[in-house]
């Protein structure tokens, strides 16, 4: 998939800028929803069927998740590559930015409110994190409690 131009910039945009890219690659990461109804279902934004189908298709294009073979009867798991894992920090810093100029959902806000405090080391720990549960990587020694379960437990406080 060759960019319209040589800026940066929008060779992210023509991967990541439509309205639903970001927010399946959201879903996959803080989530945990690797399957196409866990994703159809679990959107808060209403994600239409057809639109996920083709978005799963463009991000796997893209190189941003790999698409596990079903066997017959099963469903495909999507899984993020190691490009899929490095939008986390772009994730972040868009949540940031909201923290300060956009409304938001009181748990969704606390999860990245914790986010932001805790600051680039738990960015680093949760992509490496994602590793293990995405690409198979051994587990960084840490203090016991992951920071994607971390992370779930701020959301949990916040109901």
């Amino acid at each position: 998939m060759e960019p319209r131009s040589g800026c940066p910039i929008n060779a992210a945009v023509e991967v990541l800028g439509d309205r639903w890219s970001l927010l399946v690659l959201r879903d996959v990461i803080f989530s945990d929803r690797r399957y196409f109804r866990a994703l159809l279902t679990g959107s808060a934004e209403g994600i239409a069927s057809n639109i996920l189908a083709d978005r799963l298709v463009r991000l796997v294009e893209a190189g941003l998740l790999s698409r596990g073979t079903a066997a017959r009867g099963q469903r495909a798991q999507y899984s993020l590559t190691e490009a899929g894992i490095q939008t986390l920090p772009v994730l972040d810093a868009l949540g940031n930015w909201s923290l300060t100029w956009r409304p938001a959902d009181n748990e969704l806000h606390a999860r990245h409110q914790f986010m932001h405090e805790q600051g680039s080391p738990f960015i680093e720990a949760l992509m490496n994190d994602l590793r293990t549960r995405h690409l198979g990587a051994p587990p960084k020694p840490d203090d016991g409690v992951s920071p994607f379960d971390r992370l779930n437990a701020q959301q949990t406080q916040a109901d």
